[in-house]
């Protein structure tokens, strides 16, 4: 099990859209992973679960993964949060 720190970065925090593309990106991976904000950790494949973060701009988000690609799915799964989730500024 390995763990990575990111911080939401863009404007609108860790909405649906924003959430979707983290489960998108979280599913093409065996590992599980679960994602800590304010206290409280979520499956990082359930958009749901996202979503209950309410992780809003400047929220510092742990990100752990555990599985046989975890690595490489911890990697680009911070690079995701940290790149505002793809969206346009």
């Amino acid at each position: 099990m390995i763990r990575g720190e990111a911080t939401v970065v863009n404007r609108l925090g860790l909405h649906a859209r924003a959430a979707a593309r983290f489960v998108q990106l979280a599913s093409r991976y065996r590992s599980t992973v679960r994602v800590e904000a304010g206290g409280r950790a979520m499956d990082g494949k359930s958009i749901l679960g996202l979503l209950l973060l309410a992780a809003s701009q400047g929220t510092r988000v742990v990100i752990e993964v555990d599985g046989v690609d975890e690595q490489d799915a911890l990697t680009a799964l911070v690079g995701l949060v940290e790149r505002g989730f793809e969206e346009e500024a």
